[in-house]
């Protein structure tokens, strides 16, 4: 496997969103500051959404450093 093929691989990978990112702003009030009622009505799904983007980043870190010993071993 040489660089190109792993480029290939990482561009067909799907995009990811985050839902932690549409909560960022959904509980946002009217002068930009946290909403603290929002925050707590939205508090569940906050929690499952920053779960979430954890794994995805713990995720990321792992392909992260497959490639670091992959590029490694090919030099």
């Amino acid at each position: 496997m040489d660089t190109r093929d792993i480029i290939n691989i990482l561009k067909k990978l799907p995009p990811c969103h985050l839902r932690l990112l549409d909560y960022a702003q959904l509980v946002l009030g009217e002068d930009g500051e946290p909403d603290m009622h929002k925050v707590t009505f939205y508090a569940k799904e906050m929690t499952e959404a920053v779960s979430e983007a954890e794994a995805y980043a713990k995720a990321t870190r792992s392909v992260v450093e497959w490639l670091k010993r992959l590029a490694h071993s090919q030099s």
